[in-house]
């Protein structure tokens, strides 16, 4: 098989379509069609089934799919790895939480940028089960996720715990007042995937309110503002909530620590070669700017409730 026709293969399967696909190789859609049908006369069976909206993996096309993603990330790596000289240089592309990134990361990624300068680092954000498959397959080098994760093609190091808080506005001083509220409730949370989602999905139940709304957002900015002006209310971790811009419209309110403990974790392949640039990302994670892990004080800016 042609690696350019398993690179094909593996972004139609992606993207769904021969158009979008063609885009995102820089390429023209006659050239996708045409190693797509040399692809299928070497397995001798289509790998596609054609619709009016673009284009579906057959069942031979789900079993090939891994294979040919397995072989084009092996490649790549083979490339970066004769190319790595032991300079941070070139593409370093990283996976993160929006909540991590939001507060967690910047002074690291300001750290790296000036110590390494002729790295190309890109930063994704996403849920935690999105960012997880991206790691995956080869699409980023390292993610940022919630915790905890098993799975045999990764391994895992936390970086630090968070402590997960039940954020609403003023109207409920106490957990009581939420339990007891008549009104329909509004859970604000982060698109499918995220294991924040989850467990205030978790916790809803446990306070005897699982009949809810469900409001989703793309940024934490849009959930906090949101909470603030009494929306609804949301699970974030008390790191992220005590240096947010609506910081004096929340109450946190502490919850049972089967939900509340959420270590971060990042995430790369077991298989995966290591560049140099990486193992430089690594090195500025564990300098001074979060040697502080595990748990953070409470902030004056709140007064919490105790769980209830």
């Amino acid at each position: 098989m042609e690696v350019g026709d398993l690179t094909t293969f593996a972004a139609v399967a992606r993207c769904a379509g021969i158009t979008k696909a063609a885009k995102e190789l820089h390429t023209v859609q006659s050239n996708v069609t045409s190693r797509i049908k040399a692809l299928e006369d070497e397995v001798g069976v289509p790998l596609f089934e054609r619709h009016s909206r673009g284009v579906a993996l057959t069942s031979a096309g789900m079993r090939l799919l891994p294979y040919a993603s397995r072989a084009v990330a092996l490649l790549q790596e083979a490339t970066a790895n004769a190319r790595d000289d032991g300079q941070a240089r070139g593409p370093l592309v990283i996976g993160s939480m929006e909540t991590t990134i939001a507060v967690r990361l910047p002074e690291v990624l300001g750290q790296f940028n000036a110590r390494h300068p002729a790295v190309e680092l890109v930063v994704r954000t996403g849920p935690t089960a999105e960012l997880i498959q991206s790691v995956i397959d080869n699409e980023v080098d390292g993610a940022f996720v919630a915790g905890p994760i098993d799975h045999p093609r990764l391994k895992a190091e936390k970086i630090f715990d968070e402590e997960l808080v039940l954020v609403t506005s003023r109207r409920w001083p106490h957990l009581a007042a939420l339990r007891n509220e008549a009104a329909p409730l509004t859970a604000l949370m982060f698109r499918a995937g995220c294991s924040y989602r989850q467990r205030l999905e978790q916790l809803l139940v446990q306070l005897g309110r699982p009949s809810y709304r469900r409001l989703e957002f793309g940024t934490l900015e849009g959930i906090l503002g949101c909470v603030g002006a009494d929306v609804g209310v949301t699970l974030l971790p008390r790191y992220v909530v005590a240096r947010s811009f609506a910081h004096e419209r929340l109450v946190v309110h502490e919850i049972d620590a089967s939900i509340s403990r959420a270590p971060t974790l990042l995430v790369t392949r077991r298989d995966a070669f290591e560049s140099t640039a990486m193992r430089m990302f690594r090195e500025c994670l564990a300098g001074p700017t979060l040697r502080q892990r595990g748990d953070f004080p409470v902030s004056d800016m709140f007064e919490p409730a105790a769980a209830q």
